[in-house]
């Protein structure tokens, strides 16, 4: 038994960290094709885009993505089909609700943000939003069978496409515009369903089975991660806003260079996070709160032992770093990127406490802490970029970093007995065990 967990975390670890590190370094090169293929008017409309679409995708997940992994990773498989089909009625009702919305208030929208070049990309995002839809469905299926292959794949495929596309005219010298960019995410999205179906069908045995009993516990449930989902990504966008608000959009352009280094180093947060929520939700009915305690303790002591070397190599080449993704012109970010590196030192413990507390049917809990932590960096970014410009808006999300990591530590201790110094113990060990079980153990095998 003990050597099957281990199986589990290596294949599944190695799958979402290699998953999480090609997705960041695709990103990064999309990124730095885009901004050099588009002039600054369309990257800008396009950058509208992507957050809009974020968080309609945010706004549909988050009421069914966790309920659907925990309910169905923690309960007898005859009931597979009533939970399959609430989450599936819930996420098309949503969809449906957000494609009316979408058609009838993109014109306005796109009038306010002084884009019209958004209103025809808006009305044909209607169509990956349906396909998106059902590859959530389809991924979280594999995911609550603890299996990530099928998932790791067609987002890596997806990105692959947009990227080769964005290389064959970049380096062709051909032209391409934002509603070409849309008919590629379509495609993009039909290859990731297709590809996603292939690896997830066999635990797919469908018939639908309406359930008001699932529908409402469902959503109960969901309320609360929608909740959390919503109010994390405002949290993780409102400085940037604030800044290009208060002070200019280049202000806030040198901020996210800083970030998008910090994100290179949340790689393994993002990984072990994946894996972890499956097996809380499965523990916490099988083996008790002791078992989800030292989930908890061992999952960020195993992150932090990835996420401090790096803070560290970066703190020392932090220059170097920027040159090599932003240039010589975002030289002046050095003091943004070593304020924004700390809060990769809390992270992990924020993440798991998400993760942990959801898998525990504690959503309401995640809910309130996520809310208040947007409302701190909210009033903070608001009074430190005034203040401070730019370092007061890292200065203000690194005091909600530590205001977050104390309250859910007090949560965490009262729930579940959490000591966050454990961790620390943990992050410790993590060198010597993996040398000597997964290093010294292979290397006579290697020389023989």
């Amino acid at each position: 038994m003990s050597s099957d967990k281990d199986n589990y975390w290596i294949k599944s670890g190695l799958i979402n960290l290699i998953q999480n590190f090609s997705g960041t370094i695709l990103s990064l090169a999309i990124f730095f094709i885009l901004v050099r293929l588009l002039d600054k008017h369309d990257y800008g409309v396009w950058g509208l885009y992507m957050q809009t679409i974020t968080i309609l995708e945010f706004i549909r997940n988050g009421l069914v993505q966790s309920a659907l992994i925990k309910f169905m990773s923690g309960s007898d498989a005859k009931e597979h089909n009533h939970i399959f089909s609430a989450t599936l009625t819930i996420s098309g009702s949503l969809t449906l609700v957000c494609i009316i919305l979408n058609l009838l208030f993109a014109g306005y929208l796109a009038d306010a943000l002084n884009a019209p070049e958004l209103k025809p990309m808006f009305y044909l995002y209607n169509i990956v939003f349906i396909f998106s839809g059902v590859l959530t469905q389809i991924n979280c299926v594999e995911q609550a069978n603890l299996k990530y292959v099928g998932v790791f794949v067609s987002n890596t495929v997806r990105q692959i496409i947009l990227c080769l596309f964005l290389v064959v005219v970049f380096f062709g010298n051909m032209k391409t515009d934002v509603m070409t960019l849309v008919w590629v995410q379509i495609f993009c999205t039909i290859v990731g369903l297709i590809i996603s179906w292939f690896y997830t069908r066999k635990y797919i045995h469908f018939k639908y089975v309406f359930s008001k009993g699932w529908m409402l516990r469902i959503f109960h449930y969901g309320k609360y991660a929608f909740a959390t989902w919503v109010s994390s990504i405002l949290a993780g966008t409102i400085d940037q806003w604030m800044l290009a608000g208060i002070i200019s959009p280049v202000a806030s352009g040198a901020f996210s260079i800083a970030v998008r280094i910090g994100n290179l180093i949340d790689i393994p947060t993002n990984a072990v996070a994946t894996i972890v929520f499956p097996q809380s939700a499965k523990r916490i009915e099988t083996e008790g709160k002791g078992a989800i305690k030292y989930l908890y303790e061992r999952s960020v002591g195993i992150i932090l032992a990835m996420v401090i070397p790096a803070v560290i190599f970066i703190y020392v080449f932090d220059a170097f770093f920027l040159r090599l993704l932003a240039g010589d012109k975002y030289a002046n970010a050095v003091p943004i990127l070593n304020v924004t590196l700390l809060y990769c030192i809390f992270g992990p413990f924020g993440r798991q406490f998400g993760v942990i507390m959801d898998s525990i049917g504690k959503t309401r809990v995640t809910s309130f802490v996520v809310i208040l932590n947007a409302v701190v960096v909210l009033v903070l970014n608001y009074f430190l970029i005034h203040r401070y410009g730019v370092m007061g808006a890292a200065y203000s999300t690194l005091i909600a970093n530590v205001f977050g990591f104390i309250v859910a530590q007090t949560i965490l201790h009262k729930e579940l007995r959490v000591n966050a110094f454990n961790a620390l113990i943990y992050a410790y060990r993590f060198y010597p065990e993996f040398w000597n079980r997964y290093i010294r153990k292979r290397m006579p095998e290697s020389t023989s």
